[in-house]
């Protein structure tokens, strides 16, 4: 049994660019052309101390139609440098919204179509932290941090050949006073910020995650009186993150000292161009060109220190979401593409991201869960070649576990005939849910097989699936908004008269009817105005609206009111016409009207009741 490829904490950064270029490569045009303008602003802005000095000649030597020219240029050069920076401003910011608005798409496809295994193994905060604080990492360093360096380089480079070309005496001295402290200040600034930044950015989604997950948890904190427990650790993950943001803001203080160096270059350009001046070598403009320019180019390189700074922040956050799309990149069967996404809406199951936990470090291999196939969906989810007859619904041998070594479920065989109405029932933890995930497909067997009629559950397109399995878990995700807006978590594009026609038919009509607003009646966060009867209601509506082959039924465990127990049992009853129903069945009331019942214990079946 393979491993899962999990995430990684402190991913590789190495060649961070060039693994992101992909994601960038269709803005190329839009980037390469926004970054040409800001190009253009950096050199007006490098021409400007070479026409003050210009000027100051000018002045000396009482050449006043120079010394108007030369102001004319100035204006135009200051005025370019405007309207040029703010054009190349609108391009990038344009360029980074695209940009961020793509693979936020590209993520959430992803995390719809990644293994459900992978999903229980990483915490929801982790996940989220990825897909939305480190994609905004990337767009500010689309819009912001590249064309910042480009433009930081570009000044350099037309600054040297401005400089140089003035006076190569003032330029080596230049070279000679301000390169070495420099280069040493930078050497031991990047050491101290290469393992700070990384430590720092896990620390960060540690404490996310950890927050999060306090809020879905806060009723039962209360009820349990753990508050304070929680709050404990809440703490203790702050104080570790709080440790990692000061030892990277130790390291940022090297920045500082390049203020001793400029100040002391420039004094070192004073007192030469000064004595240069008086011996004919260089001209009082010269001098006051090194002057400015130097000034421009000191506040250049901060700049260029800072955006170095932030850059080793966002190349931390870019080697974390790569990492989350390179994990989440590997081939997917149709079957699982199917079932760890868009079927999760149909079925309910769509909130795996929200209740994954750090307490399951589960090892297993997005390969086995993604296997084999290499047969690619078409366009209408079928998988071709692929012949679905009657035969029902049937496991073969199935062993499958949590865990590499702790099997969950042992060698199950159980055959499901079409249209049959069954049960599985057993205790808790002997493995009923388990298979109801096998059965409809969200996870496949670690050995034997799942079929439905003839086929292989594993080799079905995704479109074959969603129309054929449906699952209603015993907490059915639900959404924040309307009625409406969580019986839409459905394939196609439902409308109200879809809602319509499937609650008369369930039997449900008057139900929808007395909530205030009907099907737009608001269901607070997350749903919690219904009830965990009234959710699996809104399932078998979503069920309704799918037409499925197979319909699978984890019934709640929480107490039902009688008014909720009956309109579910009606519903079930009507649904299940024309079609196989298997009820994942915990209270006696329900086991006792199943024709039919598999037992489970300990992962084995030991039991076929009719």
């Amino acid at each position: 049994m393979a491993d899962v490829r999990l995430l990684t904490e402190e991913p590789d950064q190495r060649h961070v660019l060039r693994r992101v270029w992909p994601h960038l490569r269709e803005h190329r045009r839009a980037m390469a052309g926004a970054i040409a303008v800001n190009l253009l602003s950096t050199l007006s802005l490098t021409l400007v101390p070479l026409m003050i000095g210009r000027a100051v000649d000018e002045l000396l030597d009482g050449d006043r139609t120079g010394l108007l020219v030369t102001a004319g240029i100035v204006l135009g050069l200051v005025i370019a440098r405007t309207v040029l920076l703010r054009w190349s401003e609108l391009l990038l910011t344009r360029v980074g919204e695209k940009v961020v608005h793509s693979l936020r798409d590209l993520v959430v496809e992803r995390l719809g179509t990644t293994s459900l295994r992978f999903l229980e193994a990483h915490r929801g905060g982790d996940l989220l932290q990825r897909a939305t604080v480190e994609i905004a990492e990337l767009a500010t360093f689309v819009r912001s941090q590249l064309p910042d360096l480009i433009s930081l380089g570009g000044y350099l480079v037309f600054s040297v050949i401005v400089l140089l070309s003035s006076s190569w005496q003032l330029f080596g001295l230049l070279v000679l006073v301000f390169g070495p402290p420099m280069w040493f200040i930078s050497k031991r600034f990047r050491r101290a910020a290469a393992g700070a930044y990384p430590a720092e950015a896990a620390a960060q989604a540690t404490l996310a995650a950890t927050f999060s997950e306090s809020l879905l948890a806060r009723e039962q904190l209360q009820i349990d009186g753990a508050t304070g427990t929680w709050l404990g650790r809440l703490r203790g993950d702050a104080d570790a993150y709080l440790k990692t943001a000061r030892t990277a803001q130790r390291g940022a203080t090297w920045i500082d000292a390049t203020w001793i160096v400029q100040g002391l270059t420039s004094a070192a350009l004073l007192i030469a161009g000064g004595y240069l001046a008086t011996e004919g070598v260089v001209t009082i403009g010269v001098v006051v060109t090194f002057v400015l320019a130097s000034r421009d180019l000191f506040s250049s390189i901060d700049d260029f220190t800072l955006v170095a700074g932030e850059m080793l922040e966002s190349r931390v956050g870019l080697a974390r979401l790569l990492d989350l799309l390179e994990v989440t990149a590997s081939p997917l069967t149709p079957l699982n593409a199917e079932k760890s996404g868009s079927a999760g809406a149909v079925e309910g199951v769509g909130g795996a991201v929200e209740g994954v936990g750090s307490g399951r470090a589960v090892e297993k291999s997005a390969a086995s869960d993604r296997a084999a196939e290499s047969g690619a969906v078409d366009g209408s989810g079928a998988s071709a070649g692929v012949r679905v007859a009657g035969g029902g619904l049937r496991a073969e041998a199935v062993t499958y576990g949590y865990r590499p070594g702790e099997p969950v479920l042992h060698g199950v065989s159980v055959h499901f005939k079409a249209g049959e109405h069954a049960g599985i029932v057993g205790e808790t933890g002997s493995g009923k849910t388990t298979l109801a995930k096998l059965l409809c497909g969200l996870y496949l067997p670690d050995a034997g097989a799942v079929r439905l009629g003839d086929a292989d559950l594993s080799g079905l397109g995704a479109g074959e699936v969603r129309r054929r399995l449906v699952l209603i878990p015993q907490q059915v995700h639900m959404i924040a908004g309307s009625f409406a807006d969580n019986l839409a978590l459905t394939p196609g594009r439902p409308g109200p008269e879809d809602f319509a026609r499937a609650a008369e038919r369930l039997g449900l009509g008057g139900w929808v009817a007395g909530l205030p607003g009907g099907f737009d009646a608001e269901l607070g966060r997350r749903g919690e105005r219904f009830s965990a009867g009234e959710r699996q209601l809104v399932g078998l509506l979503r069920a309704a609206m799918t037409e499925p082959e197979v319909l699978i039924l984890d019934e709640a465990t929480a107490d039902l009111d009688p008014g909720t127990a009956h309109r579910i049992e009606e519903a079930l009853a009507r649904l299940r016409r024309n079609r196989t129903v298997l009820v994942i069945a915990h209270r006696p009331s329900t086991i006792d009207r199943l024709p039919r019942v598999v037992r489970l214990h300990a992962g084995r079946i030991t039991s076929l009741e009719d």
